[in-house]
């Protein structure tokens, strides 16, 4: 005998507040009032699919609910046959925010119990009402889920064992009003929504703080009986890869989505592994792909559908966007433009354009089990697993052995590029998005994890702790996954880059629309040959000192540095000349007539040498000099502040001699070119400019080196001189400095640096505090700055426009590849922007999507 009492239902409902809606064809909701679910479930009901009659609470009738104001419990009963039983299933605004899980078989009591026995069978109905009664304790009445985790082999005697357990728990018998029971649920499913880790959860997913819950009350098919029953869930589309195939299970008297997860659970479609509904109910089968069918044309989207089978008869019970890998999500608008139920707009519309950037590198497998044992800035996305090595020369060592490796470092230095450039991935202690490891690690496609908390790094014995205690030595594997920020411990399972015909596809007809220019920063062949291969339309920044450390050429640098005259500099870069045309040459043959701007010389000299004393050693032995000697020039050259210091032009004015070298292989390259019979403008642009005086200063002598390579190659060509403007004073006298520039570039790194005052290095210690505080709105080396830097770029585009009315404008700072800095751009009449090379197809959709909306903002900030 069940032991339980007929409580009662304490119902309390608003007088002027409308608590619900039937969802009918006509009923007035909306995704933004009554959530995705709702309104999905609205079209198939205008469909004409079997739809089980629904009722649907809106936002602000849930939010009353957590408050403790209940609607009208009867009047929504009422709704619904005597005796039906319900489902309760949370409405999100947008699935993809989640929310509590579905509660069935509500309305189950001793007596409907009793009924269902003689209706189905006993067995049926004690697993109904063991489900609810299970859900029920766990969920709503927050009980051990332990105490109610009974084996079915003999339903009865579960059911008995359930409800004692409640009583025992509860000291009360199980609730047994429809209402009562209701209200509980109801209320169970909003709490949960406005509790704090549910709302962490999905604002980690995108959704806005005070994003809101609708509810939705649906009458139950059963799916168990004495005929033909059962559920499943079907769907048209690999939710990995995205092509179109029957995807689903369907389980024999059952309820819900146990089809998913049970054995018994046959396939759809016929299969060697199995059964399957196709072949034993062929047309349950042929009605769910015609509904499935209508869903695609009519709803515009891959749908995925959960349905009841009741006495042969089916019955739709959700639809739900399918959810679906970023693979799969451009191969879904891909396919839906091209068979025409979308347009080629719509479809660029649907690809979040930061989505592309996980195809273009490996990632973490979804299934994978994560280690995680740090965190840190997603600095450059893509996954990669190897041995940990603390230094370049390591690095180097191990790739030489075709051991893959990544590189840890505290924060790494320009001369770290030598182990950038082998590593598989890089982990810094310090930094953040616009630190050199970030910048360097997206220009290579390189994963790469910035400012890692919790982490300890020690050089000297060469080891790695986290903060719960664990060791990690040289030669010790873990995986950095650039796109979360996590690095994980071991090996997990990796899926590989997705650069498929239907990304090409997308980004062809992204190409198709946009109307701003998109180049690539690259500095070096194999960045060129990247930025190629991504259909960048040339090289906005080529930073050249990256050039020099690569091979032999950074011992040569070095003795440069350390010589003591004019003429003494100029021997060793005449042995780095032929280096760099060749460097330079391979550029103008990649790019194939496309423009390349070659950015002079920019760091301070003292970041050519080593700064620790392993590398001075290694130093004082190449040169053939007392480490003594080393040491102390070394230190002569260091600076109290190097970002301000001897930099850019200042060193190519002050050391013409590198300046000079630069030129002639730039336009000793050219020559070459030309003799081919390829035509080449080389770009050249002066970094760091404040004066309009330097600028004719490196003009006058960058003219005198083109006039004398031109004399004796014999062959004419032409070049193009700009400016970097980084400064917050060269963009206010952009109008003089214009003068005699064919083009300002506007780099944004530095630009944001001296603006605020913030060393893009450091900054990542404070600005997450920065930003929780709203001293800042966004990380300003993440997110332009439209105010402030903004205005400058604004005054100085239309400074310097005034004053050459022909020069070309651009961007080539890291927010080049940014929705917002993009639409800053094109608003303002710039001809480009220049980002990494493996940001150029995000820059490229971006642009697309910009041009398509017009000049309406972008929704919210994408970097």
């Amino acid at each position: 005998m069940l032991r339980a009492t007929q409580g009662s239902a304490a119902v309390q409902h608003h007088s002027n507040i409308k608590d619900f809606t039937v969802i009918t064809p006509s009923a007035p909701m909306a995704a933004n009032t009554h959530g995705g679910r709702a309104k999905c479930l609205q079209r198939l009901v205008r469909l004409e699919m079997p739809v089980p009659k629904t009722v649907a609470l809106p936002f602000e009738a849930v939010k009353g609910i957590a408050d403790g104001e209940m609607p009208d419990l009867r009047a929504i009963l009422a709704e619904f046959p005597e005796n039906a039983l319900l489902s309760v299933r949370p409405s999100s605004q947008d699935p993809d925010w989640g929310g509590p899980g579905a509660v069935l078989n509500i309305g189950i009591n001793d007596a409907r119990y009793l009924q269902l026995s003689e209706e189905i069978g006993p067995d049926a109905s004690s697993l109904m009402y063991l489900r609810f009664v299970q859900s029920y304790a766990v969920h709503v009445a927050r009980l051990d889920p332990d105490e109610f985790m009974q084996a079915t082999d003999y339903p009865k005697a579960a059911l008995a064992d359930a409800l004692a357990s409640y009583f025992d728990e509860m000291d009360e018998d199980f609730p047994q009003a429809p209402a009562q029971q209701l209200g509980e649920v109801l209320r169970s499913m909003a709490r949960a929504w406005e509790g704090t880790t549910a709302r962490l959860l999905r604002q980690a997913k995108g959704a806005p703080a005070d994003a809101g819950l609708g509810l939705v009350v649906q009458e139950m098919t059963l799916g168990v009986g004495q005929g033909i029953c059962g559920s499943g869930v079907i769907q048209g589309v690999d939710a990995t890869s995205g092509e179109r195939r029957i995807i689903g299970r369907y389980l024999g008297q059952s309820q819900g989505r146990d089809a998913l997860d049970a054995d018994r659970a046959i396939y759809l479609t016929k299969d060697p592994r199995g059964p399957s509904l196709e072949e034993r109910h062929p047309e349950i089968y042929a009605q769910l792909l015609a509904h499935l069918d209508v869903s695609r044309r009519r709803l515009r989207e891959e749908m995925e559908h959960e349905f009841t089978v009741q006495n042969g008869q089916l019955f739709i019970l959700d639809g739900l966007r399918v959810q679906r890998s970023s693979r799969a999500s451009v191969k879904v608008a891909v396919d839906l433009a091209k068979d025409g139920v979308i347009s080629k707009e719509e479809a660029l519309l649907r690809v979040p354009p930061n989505m592309l950037s996980e195809l273009l590198h490996r990632q973490v497998s979804d299934k994978a089990t994560r280690d995680v044992v740090a965190t840190g800035i997603a600095a450059s996305p893509g996954a990669a697993a190897g041995q940990i090595t603390f230094s370049s020369n390591e690095a180097q060592a191990l790739a030489a052995q075709n051991e893959p490796c990544i590189l840890v470092r505290r924060e790494t230095a320009p001369e770290d590029i030598r182990g950038m450039n082998v590593a598989k991935g890089v982990l810094t202690e310090r930094g953040g998005m616009t630190s050199h490891a970030a910048v360097i690690g997206r220009g290579l496609g390189l994963p790469c994890i910035v400012g890692a908390t919790g982490i300890t790094i020690s050089m000297r014995k060469k080891t790695l702790t986290t903060s719960d205690g664990r060791a990690f030595r040289a030669g010790d594997v873990i995986t950095i996954d650039g796109s979360s920020g996590q690095v994980l411990a071991g090996e997990p399972p990796l899926i590989e880059a997705a650069l498929d015909g239907a990304f090409q596809t997308l980004l062809s007809w992204a190409d198709e629309v946009r109307d701003i220019g998109v180049r690539a920063n690259a500095d070096t062949p194999v960045d060129a040959q990247t930025a190629r291969n991504f259909a960048a339309e040339g090289i906005g920044l080529c930073r050249t000192e990256h050039m020099f450390f690569v091979g032999d050429r950074l011992t040569v640098m070095r003795e440069m540095i350390f010589a003591d005259t004019p003429e003494d500099r100029r021997a060793a870069l005449d042995r780095l000349l032929p280096m760099q045309r060749d460097d330079f040459g391979q550029l103008f043959e990649i790019m194939a007539g496309m423009p390349v701007c070659i950015r002079l010389f920019d760091p301070p000299l003292h970041e050519i040498l080593p700064n620790d004393r392993e590398g001075l050693r290694d130093l004082a032995e190449a040169l053939d000099l007392p480490m003594s000697d080393v040491t102390r020039r070394v230190e002569e050259l260091s600076e109290f502040n190097p970002m301000l210091g001897m930099r850019g032009v200042r060193l190519g004015i002050t050391v013409p001699e590198i300046y000079e070298m630069q030129a002639q292989a730039i336009f000793e390259a050219t020559a070459k070119a030309a003799a081919k019979g390829v035509t080449i403008v080389p770009e050249i642009m002066i970094p760091l400019v404040s004066a309009k005086r330097e600028v004719e200063l490196v003009k006058a002598r960058v003219d005198g080196v083109a006039a004398a390579v031109a004399v004796r190659s014999g062959q004419t060509f032409d070049y193009r001189l700009g400016v970097m403007v980084e400064t917050p004073r060269a963009a206010l006298r952009a109008g003089d400095i214009a003068q005699h520039a064919a083009f300002l570039s506007f780099g944004t790194n530095d630009l944001t640096q001296m603006t605020y005052g913030l060393s893009r290095d450091d900054a990542g210690r404070f600005m997450s505090a920065y930003v929780s505080q709203h001293v800042y709105d966004e990380d300003p080396f993440q997110f332009l700055d439209l105010d402030g830097v903004g205005e400058l770029l604004q005054i100085g585009a239309e400074r310097g426009r005034a004053a050459h009315e022909g020069i070309t404008l651009a961007i080539c700072g890291e927010h080049g590849a940014s929705e917002l800095a993009i639409q800053f751009c094109r608003d303002r009449g710039f001809d480009y922007v220049s980002c990494s090379p493996f940001r150029v197809p995000v820059a490229r959709l971006s642009a697309a999507q910009i041009a398509i909306r017009g000049n309406k903002p972008p929704m919210t900030p994408a970097a």
